[in-house]
């Protein structure tokens, strides 16, 4: 697969997730290079920006950058362009640019590595590409009778969240809550349909024994298939629904007519990782995360920040996250 930066924009970018973050209580600023969310920092007057999914950085669009922060008040704005390192001497250009404009390296909201599948070859050509390991867990599961289809419905959704609580509960870490997820799904689903316009957010179920037992929610938008939120049940993981559930949304994206897959992130080490490993992607590198700083009590913030995470790592070992 050839890779190449893309003019459009990702879903982060899109309307329908601008507007989903205006109802979540976030200020949604347009500019022309895209749009930038805006956090209150709580009891104080300042807040924090996320330019997520950019275009590839300019000094035109840093200082503007630079003025809107001032305007909201913002001690930062966390910059992490969609922009693909094509080449070690191109990226390394960018980074002095970043640097030699306010911006410095920042806690990552999106690891800088994600994983694109190419859903151009045919099923064929797609399966032999895949791990013998992966190809055995995936014919597994269709023996075992597992079924995937897309379902929209308010049944699935509701079992989705119910996975997803299980999933939080069972691996113990930090997500979105129900509000978050049942609003995303509003304004990425349900109120494009209802305006007989093409949702960005569908739900994939595998089925066991008349049982959704894993479901994803996958994003369509320009050409891309995205896989951001994913949950699955402890029950029967001796069936592999995972397996068929990666095979079958390549297949979904490839009856769409979508060029790639972007598999949303890439942890070394992780078990999810090495479970996308098995489909033969190819690692994609983005320019990672930036911080623009806007005010001097950014560094003050940062301090404070580390503090909370520690305190967040420390409760979790007698805690578990809540859904």
């Amino acid at each position: 697969m050839k890779i190449k930066n893309r003019n459009s924009v990702h879903p982060l970018q899109s309307k329908e997730w601008g507007e989903f973050r205006k109802i979540w209580g976030n200020k949604v600023v347009s500019t022309p290079y895209g749009q930038v969310i805006f956090s209150k920092i709580p009891h104080t007057k300042f807040t924090v920006g996320t330019f997520i999914k950019g275009p590839k950085p300019t000094i035109e669009m840093l200082k503007e950058l630079k003025k809107l922060g001032n305007k909201e008040r913002a001690l930062f704005i966390k910059l992490e362009p969609a922009y693909i390192e094509t080449s070690a001497r191109q990226a390394q250009s960018i980074i002095e640019l970043l640097m030699k404009n306010g911006c410095v390296k920042g806690k990552t909201l999106f690891t800088p590595t994600t994983f694109w599948i190419d859903l151009t070859p045919s099923e064929e050509a797609l399966m032999k590409s895949f791990s013998s390991k992966t190809r055995y867990n995936i014919r597994l599961a269709q023996r075992h009778g597992v079924k995937v289809i897309e379902d929209n419905t308010d049944k699935a959704f509701k079992r989705y969240l119910e996975l997803t609580r299980a999933t939080v509960e069972r691996q113990g870490f930090y997500a979105h809550t129900e509000k978050y997820h049942r609003l995303m799904w509003k304004y990425l689903h349900t109120l494009p349909t209802t305006h007989n316009s093409q949702p960005i957010a569908h739900l994939l179920t595998a089925i066991y024994q008349n049982e959704i037992i894993t479901a994803w929610i996958v994003f369509v938008y320009d050409d891309f298939l995205y896989y951001p939120y994913g949950a699955s049940s402890e029950k029967y993981k001796q069936v592999m629904a995972n397996n068929l559930m990666m095979w079958e949304a390549i297949r979904f994206g490839k009856k769409l007519g979508l060029k790639t897959f972007d598999l949303w992130g890439r942890e070394e080490g992780k078990g999810f990782t090495k479970f996308k490993e098995g489909y033969n992607p190819q690692v994609i590198e983005f320019l990672g995360t930036w911080d623009l700083v806007t005010s001097p009590l950014y560094w003050l913030y940062k301090v404070a920040e580390n503090l909370r995470w520690q305190i967040l790592r420390a409760r979790s070992k007698f805690t578990k996250p809540r859904f």
